[in-house]
């Protein structure tokens, strides 16, 4: 099942007080925070990256897989997602505590 647009379109409403963008990625998307990938929307359901960011910020979420394979990462259910401090305050200290994304190589 693929993510809707509308539900890529609500968290980037929850999140707007942030620097954040949305882009497609292997078919579901990609969340980015201060240009870093802070997490994944993948069948309407939002994943933050483990960092090491306080953990008891992410006493609400639960550990798991965004798609068959992968690592485990915070899900955020539903409750939590309409909670739009809570959710600015995760994402930005998950962005906080990821390094700073190595400059890209320029092309030939």
């Amino acid at each position: 099942m693929a993510t809707r647009a509308e539900t890529v379109e609500f968290i980037e409403d929850q999140l707007s007080g942030l620097l954040v963008r949305t882009a497609k990625m292997f078919g579901e998307y990609g969340i980015y925070c201060d240009e870093k990938v802070v997490g994944l929307i993948c069948d309407d359901t939002l994943f933050i990256k483990p960092s090491d960011a306080a953990a008891e910020l992410f006493a609400r979420t639960e550990p798991a897989p965004p798609y068959p394979g992968a690592k485990l990462y915070h899900r955020v259910p539903g409750e939590a997602l309409e909670d739009r401090e809570w959710l600015m305050e995760a994402v930005q200290a998950t962005a906080d505590a990821l390094p700073a994304p190595k400059p890209k190589k320029p092309r030939r």
